[in-house]
C-alpha cells in the first residue's frame, strides 16, 4: 500500500511539475502564428498602413496599451488563451518626430548609457562584442520602452505567463531586434522566460557583429526576419563597410608593413591603388555618421531637450539579422500589387505580406 501511494506521489509530481511547465512557444516560423501576429499590427490604427481589414486575433486580448514615449514610440501586450505574451512594438506613424527616429541612423556601441531626461538614464547592453554598433535612433526607443516592458513581463510572469513573443512590423521590426537583445543581457528578469522574435518588413538594426550576437542569442529558430522580396525598406540604413569593418584578423590590418617586402615601384602603385579604394569609403562612411548622427541629433535635441548625445562611432557597416523568411512574389503578386510609380510603400504594407503568405503558405490571414 505504502509503495503504491509513493508511486502515485511520484508519478503526480513529475508529470504534474512538467503540465506546469509545458512550453506552448515552438521554434522556428509558424504561418499561423504569424498571420495573427499581422492582425495585432493592423490595430495599431495610427501607423499610416494599418486600416484594421482583418478580423480580431483568435484567442487573443489586448491587455496592456503603453503610454507613447521616445520619439512616437508606443507598444501593446497581448495574452494569448495558451498563456503566451505577445509584445507588439508599432512602427513609424505619419509625424515628422516618428520618421526622425529612422532617420537618426548613426551607429553607437552596444553597450552604454542613454540618458533620455535628468531624471531618466537607462544602462542598456545589447551584444557582447565590443565592436558591435547599433542604430542610434532604435537603440533610444529601446530605453524609452524597455523598462515598462521588463516591468509588465515581470507583472504577466508571477501570474504564470513565462514565454513571450517580440513583434514589430517596419519601424516595430527593427525595434524588435534590438528588444530581444536587450532583454537578452537585461538586469531583472527571470531567466527561465522564452522569447520567439518575428521582426516583420524591418530594416538593418546594426552592424556585422552585432547581426552574429543576436542570431547566436536567438539560435535555432528563434529570432526571425520576415521579408517581402520586393519591399525595399529590408535594405535599409545605407551600409557602407571600409577596412575598419573587418574583425581583427584580416589581411588590411597590417598591409602597409606587408608592402614594404616589395620593390619601391610596386610598393608606391599598391599604395596608391590602396589609397584610392580605401580613402573614399571612409570619408563616405564619416559623412553618414555626421549626417545621420551628429546632425540628426541636434533635431531629436529639439524634441527631447534633456536627451544626451550618445556616443557615435566612425562606422556606417549596416547588415541584416535574424534567420530570413522570404515571402517571394509568387505569380500574380505583381497583377495584384502593381506599383503606379508613386507609392513607394506598396510593397511594404501589411496587404501584401498577407497575401503572400496566403499564396506561399495557405493560412487565412482574415
Amino acid at each position: 500500500m505504502i509503495y503504491r501511494l509513493s508511486l502515485v506521489c511520484f508519478l503526480f509530481l513529475f508529470f504534474g511539475r512538467n503540465v506546469a511547465v509545458a512550453q506552448h512557444l515552438q521554434p522556428h516560423f509558424n504561418a499561423s502564428e504569424y498571420a495573427e501576429l499581422l492582425k495585432m499590427a493592423d490595430r495599431m490604427v495610427d501607423t499610416p498602413w494599418t486600416k484594421v481589414k482583418s478580423n480580431p486575433p483568435r484567442d487573443c486580448e489586448m491587455v496592456y496599451r503603453a503610454a507613447i514615449s521616445g520619439l512616437e514610440n508606443r507598444w501593446d501586450l497581448w495574452k494569448r488563451k495558451d498563456g503566451v505574451g505577445i509584445i507588439v512594438i508599432r512602427g513609424t506613424v505619419g509625424t515628422s518626430t516618428s520618421w526622425l527616429e529612422n532617420f537618426y541612423a548613426g551607429m553607437i556601441p552596444a553597450k552604454g548609457t542613454i540618458k533620455l531626461n535628468d531624471s531618466t538614464i537607462i544602462p542598456y547592453k545589447v551584444a557582447e562584442d565590443p565592436k558591435a554598433y547599433v542604430h542610434a535612433g532604435w537603440m533610444l526607443a529601446v530605453a524609452a520602452m524597455g523598462p515598462d516592458m521588463i516591468r509588465k513581463i515581470n507583472e504577466y510572469y508571477q501570474q504564470g505567463i513565462h514565454e513571450f513573443i517580440i513583434f514589430g512590423h517596419s519601424q516595430g521590426g527593427a525595434i524588435s531586434f534590438l528588444m530581444r537583445s536587450y532583454f537578452a543581457y537585461a538586469d531583472g528578469l527571470p531567466k527561465d522566460v522564452v522569447f520567439k522574435t518575428y521582426a516583420s518588413a524591418a530594416p538593418k538594426p546594426g552592424n556585422l557583429n552585432y547581426a552574429y550576437d543576436y542570431d547566436y542569442i536567438t539560435r535555432d529558430g528563434w529570432g526571425l526576419r520576415v521579408v517581402n522580396a520586393r519591399d525595399w525598406v529590408p535594405e535599409t540604413p545605407f551600409s557602407l563597410q571600409t577596412t575598419r569593418d573587418f574583425t581583427a584578423v584580416n589581411p588590411f590590418s597590417n598591409i602597409k608593413a606587408s608592402m614594404k617586402d616589395q620593390k619601391w615601384a610596386i610598393r608606391w602603385v599598391l599604395n596608391y591603388m590602396y589609397g584610392r579604394l580605401d580613402r573614399p569609403a571612409k570619408r563616405a562612411s564619416r559623412r553618414m555618421q555626421r549626417i545621420l548622427g551628429k546632425f540628426a541629433y541636434t533635431r531629436v535635441k529639439k524634441i527631447l531637450p534633456e536627451y544626451q548625445r550618445p556616443d557615435f562611432v566612425t562606422s556606417h557597416n549596416y547588415t541584416p539579422a535574424g534567420t530570413p523568411v522570404i515571402l517571394y512574389p509568387v505569380q500574380g503578386y505583381d497583377e495584384k500589387f502593381p506599383f503606379d510609380g508613386k507609392n513607394i510603400f506598396r510593397h511594404h504594407m501589411l496587404d501584401p505580406y498577407r497575401w503572400e503568405l496566403e499564396q506561399i503558405y495557405h493560412v487565412d490571414t482574415h
